[in-house]
């Protein structure tokens, strides 16, 4: 009946790695370990005693020894930063307790606990080489119990029990490099003390771990450095601002905060090129021809002093008036507000031959 709970447990302590294997898929490896410390045993020495001694003999307490050394030897799969599956092997020691029988006689018992575990693991990392871990798990166990008595009454003799049992645990870890680390350890195991009761043992240790494969670094090629590509060539454009951005109506007077204007002066300023600049004004058709005509050259020119007031200089930029004779839009409004509004993109002055530098991305 016990074989058969070991099986179930230890299948579903395999079929929950499994399952979670699909979670973690950083920073697995196989490993090796082995800790050393010391062993405490949590045992019901009065119980298993008065189940050896027949009743009514009289007994009283001696003296007991339930600390000794333990040791275990292990190794895991780690299926990512925060989860591993660990199986081992342990040696819990030995415990002695000793009891006087009445009227005269001895019992002496021995008890040693040692057997195998396979437990869950889960990370919790602090940087990148301390980090804390939790362990649950079961271990299978094999108890064996020596008496020896001097009393008539009381038989010696060996019992033993193999059992099934949870056992679960802390620790700390800090990796001295990325192939060892160092692990502390405190653990609960829960075990049958070879007659008819459970008791508790728990080891305090210390081990060293070795992950195989983990002082390989990947290579990482060297990114090739991007080509090199040529500016591009410059290119020429037209630009065109409209006449209300640039001034009152009927007004040859350049308003203040002229952003498009700046822009225009900055890149004329970065560069010899080109040569020469064309300023080019137009108005709408309100108003006489010969006005209009005046008000382009007079808009073209007052573009001009802008941009030479700003730094560029002035034999480069040669201005023009074409009044009405060049319109963008025909309009037949009657009101004159709407056939003002309605005409409003052939007031403008166009600037011609202006450098644009385009960004080239790799």
């Amino acid at each position: 009946m016990k074989l058969k709970k070991s099986t179930a447990l230890f299948g579903v302590l395999a079929l929950s790695t499994l399952s979670s294997s699909f979670t973690f898929a950083d920073d697995e490896g196989w490993y090796l370990g082995g800790n050393l410390g010391q062993s405490r045993g949590r045992i019901d020495e009065q119980t298993i005693v008065n189940d050896v001694i027949p009743a009514p003999t009289a007994h009283t307490f001696t003296n007991d020894n339930t600390i000794d050394r333990g040791y275990k030897l292990y190794g895991g799969y780690q299926f990512g930063p925060h989860f591993a599956l660990e199986g081992g092997y342990f040696d819990l020691g030995e415990f002695q307790f000793n009891h006087s029988v009445l009227p005269t006689g001895t019992l002496d018992s021995n008890m040693k606990v040692r057997g195998i575990n396979l437990d869950m693991v889960g990370y919790l990392p602090f940087t990148d080489k301390f980090s804390a871990f939790a362990r649950l798990g079961a271990n299978y166990a094999l108890t064996q119990d020596t008496f020896t008595s001097t009393a008539p009454n009381v038989l010696g003799g060996k019992l033993s029990d193999r059992d099934v049992l949870p056992k679960a645990g802390v620790g700390l870890e800090y990796k001295f490099t990325e192939a060892w680390a160092l692990r502390a350890e405190a653990e609960r195991y829960r075990v049958s003390n070879g007659i008819d009761g459970k008791n508790n043992i728990d080891l305090y240790s210390v081990g060293m771990v070795y992950r195989f494969g983990a002082h390989k670094k990947p290579v990482v090629a060297k990114p090739m450095p991007a080509p090199v590509t040529p500016p591009p060539a410059p290119r020429f454009e037209k630009v065109t601002i409209g006449a209300t951005e640039l001034f009152k109506f009927d007004s040859a007077e350049v308003t203040p905060a002229q952003p498009e204007l700046e822009k225009l002066t900055t890149t004329l300023k970065s560069s010899s090129e080109p040569a020469k600049v064309n300023i080019v004004g137009h108005t709408d058709r309100i108003g006489s021809e010969a006005y209009n005509q005046h008000l382009s050259e007079q808009r073209a020119e007052a573009v001009k002093n802008y941009m030479v007031d700003k730094g560029v200089p002035a034999d480069r930029l040669v201005t023009e008036g074409k009044g009405e004779k060049e319109p963008i839009v025909q309009c037949n409004e009657k009101n004159r507000e709407k056939l003002i509004e309605c005409l409003q993109p052939n007031r403008r002055v166009q600037i011609d031959n202006v450098e644009v530098q385009q960004e080239v991305k790799p």
